[in-house]
Protein backbone atom coordinates (compact mmCIF):
# COMPACT_ATOMS: atom_id res chain seq x y z
CA UNK A 1 0.00 0.00 0.00
CA UNK A 2 1.12 3.74 -0.69
CA UNK A 3 2.59 6.04 2.04
CA UNK A 4 -0.44 8.17 3.46
CA UNK A 5 -0.18 11.46 5.09
CA UNK A 6 1.07 11.85 8.33
CA UNK A 7 -1.89 13.03 9.40
CA UNK A 8 -4.09 10.22 8.00
CA UNK A 9 -1.14 7.69 9.42
CA UNK A 10 -1.77 9.57 12.71
CA UNK A 11 -5.46 8.66 12.72
CA UNK A 12 -5.18 5.14 12.17
CA UNK A 13 -2.28 5.13 14.92
CA UNK A 14 -4.81 6.22 17.38
CA UNK A 15 -7.59 4.05 16.54
CA UNK A 16 -5.38 1.07 17.33
CA UNK A 17 -3.72 2.85 20.40
CA UNK A 18 -7.41 3.17 21.37
CA UNK A 19 -8.36 -0.37 20.86
CA UNK A 20 -9.87 -0.46 17.65
CA UNK A 21 -10.17 -3.54 15.33
CA UNK A 22 -11.98 -4.75 12.46
CA UNK A 23 -14.33 -6.14 15.12
CA UNK A 24 -14.18 -3.90 18.22
CA UNK A 25 -15.74 -0.06 17.28
CA UNK A 26 -14.16 2.77 18.90
CA UNK A 27 -15.79 6.65 19.47
CA UNK A 28 -14.74 9.20 17.32
CA UNK A 29 -14.94 11.50 20.37
CA UNK A 30 -11.91 9.27 21.69
CA UNK A 31 -10.05 9.56 19.00
CA UNK A 32 -10.57 13.45 18.51
CA UNK A 33 -9.49 13.58 22.46
CA UNK A 34 -6.54 11.41 21.71
CA UNK A 35 -5.22 13.98 19.01
CA UNK A 36 -6.32 16.72 20.47
CA UNK A 37 -8.17 17.98 18.00
CA UNK A 38 -12.05 18.72 16.75
CA UNK A 39 -15.14 15.96 16.29
CA UNK A 40 -15.01 17.97 12.87
CA UNK A 41 -11.34 17.19 12.17
CA UNK A 42 -12.32 13.38 13.15
CA UNK A 43 -14.93 13.23 10.56
CA UNK A 44 -13.15 14.34 7.58
CA UNK A 45 -10.24 12.33 8.25
CA UNK A 46 -12.49 9.65 9.08
CA UNK A 47 -14.51 10.11 5.61
CA UNK A 48 -11.18 10.20 3.93
CA UNK A 49 -10.02 6.85 4.88
CA UNK A 50 -13.57 5.39 4.58
CA UNK A 51 -12.68 6.26 0.39
CA UNK A 52 -9.22 4.90 0.79
CA UNK A 53 -11.07 1.09 2.43
CA UNK A 54 -9.58 1.41 5.52
CA UNK A 55 -12.27 2.49 8.03
CA UNK A 56 -15.97 1.34 8.28
CA UNK A 57 -18.82 4.46 10.20
CA UNK A 58 -22.34 3.86 9.74
CA UNK A 59 -23.89 7.33 9.81
CA UNK A 60 -22.88 9.19 12.65
CA UNK A 61 -21.53 6.01 14.28
CA UNK A 62 -18.43 4.43 15.93
CA UNK A 63 -15.41 3.91 13.72
CA UNK A 64 -14.53 -0.01 12.91
CA UNK A 65 -11.21 -0.29 10.90
CA UNK A 66 -11.05 -2.87 8.03
CA UNK A 67 -7.69 -5.46 7.66
CA UNK A 68 -6.52 -3.08 5.74
CA UNK A 69 -6.59 -0.37 7.97
CA UNK A 70 -6.10 -2.19 10.90
CA UNK A 71 -2.20 -3.87 9.42
CA UNK A 72 -1.18 -0.38 8.19
CA UNK A 73 -2.23 1.27 11.86
CA UNK A 74 -0.79 -1.56 13.74
CA UNK A 75 2.21 -0.96 11.53
CA UNK A 76 2.49 2.40 12.36
CA UNK A 77 2.16 2.05 16.05
CA UNK A 78 5.11 -0.37 15.92
CA UNK A 79 7.52 1.90 14.09
CA UNK A 80 6.84 4.24 16.42
CA UNK A 81 7.53 1.98 18.99
CA UNK A 82 10.59 0.52 17.71
CA UNK A 83 12.05 4.21 17.39
CA UNK A 84 10.84 5.19 20.43
CA UNK A 85 13.01 2.39 22.20
CA UNK A 86 16.06 2.68 20.28
CA UNK A 87 15.76 6.84 21.16
CA UNK A 88 15.15 6.28 24.58
CA UNK A 89 16.78 2.65 25.49
CA UNK A 90 20.06 3.02 23.09
CA UNK A 91 20.88 6.66 22.50
CA UNK A 92 19.28 8.19 26.39
CA UNK A 93 17.52 10.28 24.96
CA UNK A 94 14.62 11.87 27.46
CA UNK A 95 10.97 9.43 26.86
CA UNK A 96 9.18 13.09 26.25
CA UNK A 97 11.59 13.81 23.52
CA UNK A 98 12.13 10.46 22.25
CA UNK A 99 8.15 10.29 21.97
CA UNK A 100 7.54 13.21 20.37
CA UNK A 101 10.59 12.59 17.91
CA UNK A 102 9.82 9.06 17.40
CA UNK A 103 6.61 10.30 15.43
CA UNK A 104 8.24 12.55 13.46
CA UNK A 105 10.53 9.94 12.44
CA UNK A 106 8.22 6.82 12.00
CA UNK A 107 6.21 9.21 9.04
CA UNK A 108 9.53 9.82 7.24
CA UNK A 109 11.50 6.91 7.19
CA UNK A 110 11.32 4.73 3.73
CA UNK A 111 9.84 1.36 4.33
CA UNK A 112 13.27 -0.22 3.16
CA UNK A 113 15.34 2.31 5.23
CA UNK A 114 12.99 1.13 8.17
CA UNK A 115 13.88 -2.77 7.74
CA UNK A 116 17.38 -2.19 7.69
CA UNK A 117 16.99 -0.08 11.47
CA UNK A 118 14.12 -2.72 12.35
CA UNK A 119 17.40 -5.53 11.80
CA UNK A 120 19.79 -3.21 13.12
CA UNK A 121 17.88 -2.45 16.42
CA UNK A 122 16.74 -6.27 17.43
CA UNK A 123 20.51 -7.12 16.65
CA UNK A 124 20.65 -4.68 20.25
CA UNK A 125 18.22 -6.24 22.25
CA UNK A 126 16.78 -3.33 23.95
CA UNK A 127 14.25 -4.37 25.53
Amino acid sequence: MEKMSKSHEDYLEAIVMLGGTPTTPIRSVDVASKLGVSKASVNKAVNALKEKGLVDQPYYGDITLTEEGYSYGQSVLDRHHLLFTFLSKALGIPEEQADKEACMMEHAISDASFEKWVTYIKSLDLK
